[in-house]
């Protein structure tokens, strides 16, 4: 009976979860596409504020991972996710507000901040509210509903904005202020069940967290893999890929916006098509396979702006190397979120989620600054290397492989040995390598 009470507390508590992590992606998706615009032309700031704006997001992001994990671990992620989620609202609706270049700086630090700590802390109320059996299905959805939430904000936000009127951003932050406060509302009312583990905690968790995660060889070696997968993707996305398109391929604005369309479309409709093939594979395996999707992405790109093709040719490719893309995230999310819970000791997964965090925002700081001026410029050699790195994923996923123990790289067949001798399942713990 006990059993069956935490499994339906794990429930009810992850379907919270969820329907907050929605509403979160769905106010970002109103701002997101258009804060350059916002800053640079209806505010009249220009385009080095507006840069700025984007730079700064990046720096309060690396200014406050640190910290979050050590406060996730001591207070536990609901305290810190709420704290979270008010800096980030009342960042939001600053910015709408903010006509100074001084106060849409501080605003966006603000928004920046809070957004950044959010990750961490709501995927290890996803790691307190699964199982292992379940945990890559929840991480899965986490995706699925972000993809969805960003694309149907972004949708709905772009017929709302009239960059000659103001007042319609101010709408649209305050809309993103008031989804971050209903976040809040709903992952208030959540319950954390924690699930059973198997191990002892480890002594002065909080104390020795940097130190013990710095110690463990596969999870340094995942966080190396981590920061060439974003450098290599998401950093790209909206920066150098798109300056490629653009610049080398003769890409049209309409035709980025339709490849970016197709990335969420293969996202949203093979997330759950895949996942049951990923979650029954290595991890480290399905790791490398996206990096050789990925190496076909950039091969498809190369052709659409270095090939020699008709137009249509060229657009047809460009779009295909974003649907390809998202294949390759669709594979991640229920297989990277999942890994760095499994590597972490208990107690210890919120100091691990902002660890990795904090790698994604250095990635993402610096994959733009790389990839931008060399997709605008230096074609032949920006293919050539990210072609490279996505080879060089399937590398560290091979040698990943290699660190992990069987329940951390294949928890699912693990499962299922124990079940066929008519053992208990249980939750397996993150050990050090």
């Amino acid at each position: 009976m006990r059993e069956v009470n935490v499994t339906r507390a794990m429930g009810a508590a992850m379907r919270r979860i969820h329907v907050g992590n929605a509403l979160s992606a769905f106010g970002l998706g109103f701002t997101v596409p258009y804060l350059y615009v916002y800053v640079a032309q209806v505010r009249g700031l220009g385009a080095v504020t507006a840069g700025l704006v984007l730079a700064v997001f990046a720096v309060a992001a690396l200014i406050v991972l640190p910290f979050a994990g050590r406060a996730i671990v001591r207070r536990g992620p609901l305290p810190v996710l709420l704290a979270a989620l008010v800096t980030a609202a009342l960042g939001a609706l600053s910015l709408g507000l903010a006509g100074s270049a001084t106060a849409v700086l501080a605003a966006a630090a603000a928004l920046g901040a809070g957004q950044a700590v959010m990750q961490p802390a709501l995927a290890t109320m996803i790691v307190d509210s699964s199982t292992a059996e379940t945990r890559s299905r929840a991480f899965a959805m986490q995706f699925f509903l972000q993809n969805l939430g960003l694309g149907v904000g972004g949708l709905i936000g772009g017929h709302l904005v009239d960059t000659t009127r103001a007042s319609s951003f101010t709408l649209l932050f305050s809309i993103e202020a008031a989804m971050f406060l209903l976040l809040a509302v709903v992952v208030s009312t959540v319950r954390l069940p924690h699930a059973p583990h198997v191990g002892d905690a480890p002594k002065g968790s909080a104390k020795g967290g940097w130190k013990q995660l710095l110690g463990n060889r596969a999870m340094v070696r995942l966080s190396v893999l981590g920061f060439v997968l974003f450098f290599a993707c998401y950093g790209q996305f909206e920066s150098g890929l798109s300056a490629y398109g653009v610049e080398a391929a003769g890409i049209s604005t309409s035709a980025l916006g339709t490849a970016l369309a197709a990335n969420t479309a293969v996202i949203v409709v093979a997330q759950f098509a895949v996942l049951k093939f990923v979650e029954r594979q290595k991890r480290s395996r399905v790791i490398a396979a996206v990096g050789l999707i990925w190496a076909v992405a950039w091969s498809v790109a190369g052709y659409a702006g270095l090939g020699h093709g008709s137009q249509a040719m060229a657009t047809a490719a460009f779009v295909s190397t974003y649907a390809l893309f998202g294949l390759g995230e669709a594979m991640l999310s229920p297989t990277v979120a999942p890994l760095v819970a499994d590597l972490a000791p208990a107690g210890l997964a919120g100091q691990y989620n902002s660890a990795f965090a904090l790698v994604k925002q250095l990635a993402l700081a610096v994959g733009p600054a790389v990839g931008g001026p060399m997709g605008a410029s230096l074609h032949a050699p920006y293919i050539v290397t990210f072609l490279l790195f996505s080879l060089g994923i399937t590398y560290l996923a091979l040698r990943l492989g290699r660190e992990l123990t069987a329940v951390q790289d294949q928890p699912w067949s693990v499962r299922t040995r124990v079940v066929a001798k008519g053992g208990a399942v249980v939750e397996p713990v993150g050990v050090e390598a």
